[in-house]
């Protein structure tokens, strides 16, 4: 039997229904058993956000890849999204917010606002540690000159999420996830790219060559005329 409550949400009813059905055992010769209603369609749509998101991370990654000629630093940028799903499930649980379609949506969003400024941070020190500097430098660099941008980007986004998060209108507890995901997300993720992200830079790019890999026929011809 699958217990009533007013705080039992469909995940839950979910387990619960899954769990009835386990002790039920093997259902007899001809017999075949299926759930209907409305869990089905939410796994669904839980499968295809996931699959989503892999797919998205990749396509970053990939792209990254691509822009700064180098796995390295595109790795240094995806190494954000761990500090952003933290985030999201720290924010969740002290909200007691279950996870949903909305807090996911939340928590993809915060995904590309702290990769966004993942990649600021990274293009600026990349483009100092190719200038000359070590790669420490380069990385206190980066932090430091794009610590206003960052911080502004991050906390208009959480000022804007405060209200829905509070679910202060009517219906707002249908959006309230969305927000607080948000708002969980952006905190860990600001705070890991303008502490953490410096160090993973300097350990990853401390002995890499500052030498272009493109295979652009200017650059070439730039690096030939200036080698000795």
């Amino acid at each position: 039997m699958v217990k009533r409550s007013s705080e039992n949400d469909m995940g839950r009813a979910a387990k619960q229904v899954k769990a009835a059905l386990d002790r039920a055992g093997q259902p007899p010769r001809g017999v075949t058993v299926s759930v209907r209603g409305q869990i089905p369609p939410m796994q669904d749509a839980f499968g295809a956000l996931f699959a989503g998101l892999g797919v998205a991370v990749l396509a970053i990654f990939l792209l990254l890849s691509a822009n700064f000629q180098s796995a390295r630093l595109a790795f240094i940028v995806l190494s954000t999204v761990p500090a952003v799903i933290s985030g999201v499930v720290v924010a969740l649980f002290l909200t007691g917010t279950t996870l949903n379609i909305q807090s996911f949506i939340g928590a993809i969003m915060a995904i590309g606002v702290g990769v966004a400024n993942t990649i600021l941070l990274v293009t600026f020190a990349e483009s100092a540690r190719m200038s000359g500097k070590s790669a420490a430098e380069a990385a206190v660099d980066g932090a430091t000159s794009r610590l206003r941008p960052i911080l502004m980007t991050s906390m208009a986004m959480v000022a804007g999420m405060v209200p829905m998060a509070l679910a202060l209108a009517e219906g707002g507890d249908q959006t309230a996830p969305l927000g607080r995901a948000v708002i969980g997300g952006l905190i860990a993720s600001t705070a890991v790219v303008l502490t953490v992200i410096p160090s993973i830079f300097t350990m990853v790019q401390h002995k890499a060559s500052r030498k272009t890999s493109s295979i652009h026929p200017r650059l070439l011809a730039t690096e030939t005329e200036g080698a000795p």
